[in-house]
């Protein structure tokens, strides 16, 4: 293998493929990124047996001279190093005897040794007959008004990752930890041809959206029993799902409704009460209405107290009071991108519903928590 490649378009390339490397892989070939080189194009894969990003960069004697095709597996951290150090428009990168890789510049040179890819695993990246179609900016909204919501806990492994329900052409995705939910329903340009309930690491996800380019060409998601592939233009991403059978999320939703509030900076003045609450008492506030006066407050034992009132829109002439995470409301909040939000509450116990009228489809849900 031997060829010359435009250091810039590398190093984007290297940036992608690098997320899927795992430094505490107990495969030490996994720690190394294949290259594979024919003479349509230069194809980089990295996999750590839970994600494999594949991306690949076209012959066209602009980005790429290529010289004798090959491939060869090179160690990630040091390739990504070199390449993002060198000063250099254009690097020279070519395999010697075997598995001696030699990369150089005018005035560089790094001998390193490689690993044949006769000893990377035998990873399938397939496309499906059937797949459904998300934009950019459609997937990233999700994973962004989602993710934050998904469990933390090892021991609820299911409660890791995001639920994707697709009936006919609806897609509805839900993301919980037991102490809320995150809702978001989209139409799909087109129609499934059968009922698919997956369950995506929400980290994994998460890792996608961060590599993928600007712009909001189409996403091709393709499903299977074990794992999901993801496909924008030059760029692959395989993720495992999570087994198992995610609960039934819609029980959580309140089917009675008895007060709502319509709040425009709801955000600040819960930051603001927070700040005398800590993460050891669940950062817990209160929130009380009399009249159409909303009063806010918290208290801590070992700090002090806090409280702060502002005027609200009440659509019925009922008082409400209800205690609950200061963090998972800011959480929620956070995830809308219109000014005004609306709280629904059916009683001191029972869950809290965000919603906004500029955007239905996004739901969140915080559940209060008991104070006495």
């Amino acid at each position: 293998m031997k060829f010359s490649i435009k250091k810039e378009v590398l190093l984007e390339a290297l940036n992608k493929v690098s997320k899927a490397i795992s430094t505490k892989n107990v495969i030490p070939v996994l720690a190394g990124i294949k290259f594979h080189l024919n003479k349509k194009k230069l194809t980089l894969t990295a996999s750590d047996n839970d994600i494999t990003i594949e991306t690949s960069i076209p012959c066209d004697n602009e980005n790429i001279i290529l010289k004798e095709e090959g491939s060869i597996i090179i160690q990630g951290k040091y390739i990504l190093d070199i390449v993002r150090k060198l000063p250099d428009e254009f690097i020279n990168i070519e395999v010697v005897d075997d598995l001696k890789i030699l990369i150089y510049t005018e005035n560089s040179e790094f001998n390193l040794n490689g690993i044949s890819e006769k000893e990377y695993p035998s990873i399938e990246l397939i496309e499906s007959k059937n797949h459904i179609e998300l934009s950019k900016t459609t997937l990233k909204e999700i994973v962004n008004q989602t993710a934050f919501a998904t469990s933390l806990d090892e021991n609820k492994a299911i409660l890791n990752g995001i639920n994707f329900n697709i009936i006919g052409n609806i897609l509805e995705c839900n993301a919980t930890d037991s102490y809320r939910l995150a809702r978001k329903v989209i139409n799909l340009s087109t129609t499934a041809e059968e009922n698919l309930n997956i369950v995506i690491p929400s980290k994994n996800l998460v890792e996608f959206t961060r590599i993928l380019s600007e712009g909001d060409e189409k996403i091709e998601v393709h499903i299977f029993n074990n794992k999901i592939l993801f496909k924008n233009q030059n760029l692959l991403f395989q993720s495992r799902l999570i087994n198992g059978t995610y609960p039934n999320t819609s029980n959580l939703l309140p089917k009675e409704e008895q007060v709502k509030l319509h709040f425009n900076e709801f955000y600040d003045v819960v930051d603001r009460v927070s700040i005398l609450t800590s993460d050891k008492d669940k950062n817990i506030v209160t929130l009380e209405t009399n009249g159409n006066k909303l009063i806010m407050k918290s208290s801590s034992a070992e700090i002090g107290r806090v409280e702060e009132k502002m005027n609200i829109q009440k659509d019925r002439d009922l008082d409400i009071k209800i205690s609950f995470s200061a963090r998972y409301m800011m959480d929620a909040l956070k995830s809308f991108s219109t000014e005004t939000v609306e709280l629904s509450f059916v009683g001191e116990i029972k869950p809290i519903v965000l919603k906004s009228s500029e955007d239905d489809t996004l739901t969140q849900l915080v559940l209060p928590i008991r104070t006495y």
